[in-house]
């Protein structure tokens, strides 16, 4: 265990809007919006992006909470670090943690490193990945910018074209419930259904703007399509799912899916629907936006939602100029952190969403993605806390920590593949002083998720309680 001064981190941070309000307990107004259901739980042939027009479906309104960082945070005393490896050490060397826990624990306002073990060590993340997309998102993306859907007038009479701009949220529902805020199909419909003014005879879908694979390196032949991930298209209906309350497998061919939604959308559910390109000049017929991409960060987040961060990732590569593969993606936000600051000496990135066991990052990189979002109040990173799941509240954690006095203290990032768990966020501790964690766990025992992840929430909660003085 060694403990020193954090190096500053050389960040240049794009102006976020919403004041922290972010952290622990007092968080909790301001992101209620992120989960799902109750707690617990510019005109061209080309398609557009990334626009800063307001969708159709509003948003609710954002209560703007007051910061609950005191203007001296960093008063409460700090942990002793010999005496918090002391605490530390019985939840750590738990046996449903398989034997290696790698870790950092940093104190925010100072930057001090308190504990760390094995912090250099790179290993395979899960999906504490999505950290490092979320950053790099908030880093190079607008936050207030918008995913756009369009529907163009397609080659011959009665074609139309769904081009996709990237957004898998996309709504089959009118509320869009399982993205709140998403824009919808049925919006989409009633404004094709009025500017075209003729019977729609065929569905053509454009999903040119995402290339390469559909499925990333080191993925599992099971991950895609799967309850939890489906082929990452840049067309995509509900992130490829069959209906936005299905929890089943999701489609195999979302972008068709999507088209085939569309055509049902617009009362010709028998219209045949084909892969296909709208010819230049083609005439707009429809488009709605997504919730801003600071919200998609925060649901990405929340709900670890896979498909969502391949989709966000992408955006990083279409602002670096790369391809907007699961390679240009890699890429980019690998070059955003680096360019930014960041150490990633050591770091294999292959996907966005931490589905490969390919991936490959330090706790003490995570633990530097996380201080540079709490560290600042000005910085890139509102979203990424913002989005962080509370403990025994909701997203990931809404059902962990219930008899842990730790529930609505921690928030934090889960990580889950096999033989591997992961817990990385924001704790305060009993004597208020905000501090970053990172515990990467990389051998735990064959069907023992459920065991490492109990165990991750008893170091937390240790963490949590512990003075430390």
């Amino acid at each position: 265990m060694q403990q020193g001064r954090r190096p500053s981190t050389a960040m240049v941070y794009r102006r976020r809007r919403v004041a922290l309000g972010g952290i622990v307990v007092g968080l909790l107004a301001a992101v209620t919006f992120v989960a799902v259901g109750s707690p617990g739980a510019p005109d061209s042939g080309a398609p557009t992006v990334l626009t800063s027009q307001a969708p159709t479906p509003r948003l609710p309104e954002l209560v703007e909470p007051s910061p609950v960082l005191a203007a001296d945070m960093g008063a409460e005393p700090v942990p002793d670090p010999a005496v918090l490896a002391d605490v530390l050490a019985p939840a750590l060397a738990d046996p449903r943690l398989g034997g290696r826990v790698n870790g950092q624990i940093v104190d925010v306002a100072t930057g001090e490193v308190l504990f760390e073990q094995a912090a250099d060590r790179a290993v395979v993340p899960a999906s504490t990945t999505k950290l490092a997309t979320a950053l790099a998102v908030e880093i190079s993306v607008e936050p207030g910018s918008r995913l756009t859907t369009t529907v163009r007038s397609g080659p011959n009479p009665g074609e139309v074209v769904l081009v996709g701009g990237g957004d898998p949220t996309l709504s089959s529902a009118p509320g869009g419930n399982v993205y709140p805020g998403a824009a919808t199909l049925a919006d989409l419909a009633a404004q094709v259904s009025v500017a075209m003014g003729a019977p729609i005879t065929a569905v053509l879908v454009d999903s040119a703007l995402f290339t390469g694979p559909t499925t990333g390196p080191g993925w599992g032949s099971g991950d895609a399509p799967s309850r939890y991930a489906a082929p990452i298209t840049a067309t995509m209906v509900d992130a490829g799912r069959f209906g936005p309350e299905d929890d089943g497998v999701r489609s195999g061919a979302p972008d068709l899916a999507a088209g085939r939604a569309l055509a049902a959308a617009l009362g010709v559910p028998d219209a045949p629907v084909s892969a296909g390109t709208a010819p230049p000049g083609a005439r707009l017929l429809g488009e709605v936006s997504s919730a801003p991409v600071e919200r998609l960060i925060e649901q990405m987040l929340s709900l670890s939602d896979n498909v969502l961060a391949e989709a966000l990732a992408r955006q990083v590569a279409l602002a670096a100029g790369e391809p907007a593969s699961f390679d240009g993606a890699a890429a980019a936000v690998k070059s955003t952190l680096e360019r930014a600051g960041f150490d990633l000496s050591g770091a294999v990135l292959v996907d966005g969403s931490g589905l490969s066991v390919v991936n490959r990052l330090s706790s003490a990189l995570v633990s530097d993605i996380l201080l540079a979002a709490a560290g600042d109040p000005q910085s890139s990173g509102r979203a990424l806390l913002a989005g962080l799941p509370v403990a025994a509240y909701d997203g990931t954690l809404g059902e962990r920590f219930d008899e842990s006095p730790a529930g609505g203290v921690v928030r934090a990032k889960t990580g889950t593949l096999n033989g591997v768990s992961g817990l990385a966020g924001v704790v305060q501790t009993t004597d208020g002083r905000l501090l970053v964690f990172v515990l990467l766990a990389d051998q735990v025992p064959l069907g023992g998720r459920f065991p490492a992840e109990a165990a991750l929430d008893e170091v937390a909660t240790a963490l949590a309680g512990c003075g430390c003085q």
